[in-house]
């Protein structure tokens, strides 16, 4: 039990060290939170400081997570460990206790940490999002999309476990509540879309 609470609080602090936050400061002299969507993850880098930040920090924010996961399963063992220590760091993404509590939605940390634990049904979930963002061109339909599908293959692929079942379910729900503005902007036909040309352009 007590290895199970460290790790958790050491996946959270972990989760805490918010790369967007610290990068925009070191970069650009200011916080990523003051433009665009008000968001610290990946696409706000993308649309505000351009692709070679936005790459940086999706690098950043999926290792924090493996090495939270990493941790969990030297101190705990297993995959609840690994788990316990994914869950931590995403909590610690999304609600960064160094930051005010303001993060990201924790995508690119959950990748990270779940395909270490949960390798082959996160790549399938990984494809979902990457088909519904291809035909959609929105991230957060593909975010969304991914949410729903990888605890459902979790569920349906692994022997019942309260503690990886109940974390799943929990970190998917958790990915779409954060994604409750966008869903709204998706109803409202107002949701930002992507154009791929911003991939193929020379700002960094």
């Amino acid at each position: 039990m007590l290895y199970a609470v460290i790790t958790l609080v050491v996946g959270y602090l972990l989760g805490s060290i918010s790369s967007g936050v610290l990068l925009s400061r070191l970069f650009g002299h200011t916080d990523i939170r003051q433009h665009g969507s008000g968001n610290a993850g990946t696409t706000n880098m993308l649309r505000v400081m351009g692709k070679g930040m936005a790459a940086l920090t999706l690098a950043c924010d999926m290792l924090k997570g493996i090495i939270a996961v990493l941790i969990g399963k030297a101190l705990v063992g297993g995959q609840t460990g690994e788990i316990l220590g994914a869950f931590g760091a995403i909590l610690g993404h999304n609600f960064p206790i160094f930051f005010g509590f303001k993060g990201g939605k924790g995508i690119a940390t959950s990748f990270g940490c779940l395909l270490i634990v949960f390798p082959a049904q996160t790549l399938s979930a990984f494809a979902v999002f990457l088909i519904l963002f291809l035909v959609t061109h929105y991230v957060s339909v593909g975010s969304i999309g991914a949410a729903i599908t990888l605890p459902l293959l979790v569920i349906l692929t692994t022997p019942y476990n309260p503690v990886i079942w109940i974390s799943i379910v929990v970190i998917g729900a958790l990915a779409i509540w954060r994604h409750k503005a966008n869903i709204v902007r998706l109803i409202q036909h107002k949701e930002n879309k992507i154009d791929f040309a911003v991939f193929k352009s020379k700002k960094r």
